[in-house]
């Protein structure tokens, strides 16, 4: 089972068709593709930044390894280490690149394959059972105490003594 996040509009509203019409899905995990392919995997995907930054990053990879002269081996070994971080952070640079453009995480599904996550993402969302909005942060209008005095961790223990 792999988890899902649904990406929809800001104004989007649960049970309306509409915003599923633009939705994406994108799974959480290791990106085999992007592991296997670096930026081709990020321009498929409409996503220019990132992969102006993988380049970048690939780049300088091969022109400090040809600046240090690294043995051939060590110099194959740290351009994999790259790859390997760039397929476990693809999924984390598609989700803030949608944050980016206004469509923000509405949902997580946790499904088998991409088309079983369709399904449970479309049916929540339809039922009104999806977060309709963004929660706010919960510390942004959080009452403050100031009636109690806590001072260090414990302050329960404070009166023990």
């Amino acid at each position: 089972m792999r988890t899902y996040t649904l990406h929809l509009d800001r104004d989007a509203l649960a049970g309306e068709v509409h915003g599923l019409e633009r939705a994406h899905l994108v799974p959480d995990g290791f990106s085999w593709t992007a592991f296997a392919y670096g930026p081709l995997w990020f321009l498929y995907h409409r996503l220019w930044l990132s992969a102006l930054g993988v380049l970048a990053l690939l780049a300088a990879t091969a022109y400090l390894g040809h600046a240090a002269a690294l043995n051939p081996v060590a110099g194959f070994v740290v351009a994999l280490l790259v790859q390997l971080l760039v397929g476990l952070e693809a999924s984390s640079l598609r989700r803030w690149t949608y944050a980016r453009r206004g469509r923000p995480v509405r949902d997580a599904v946790l499904a088998g394959s991409l088309e079983e996550a369709e399904m449970k993402a479309a049916a929540r969302w339809l039922d009104g059972t999806a977060p309709a909005r963004p929660t706010p942060a919960p510390y942004a209008n959080a009452p403050s105490r100031t009636g109690e005095a806590a001072i260090g961790m414990f302050p329960f223990s404070e009166g023990r003594r």
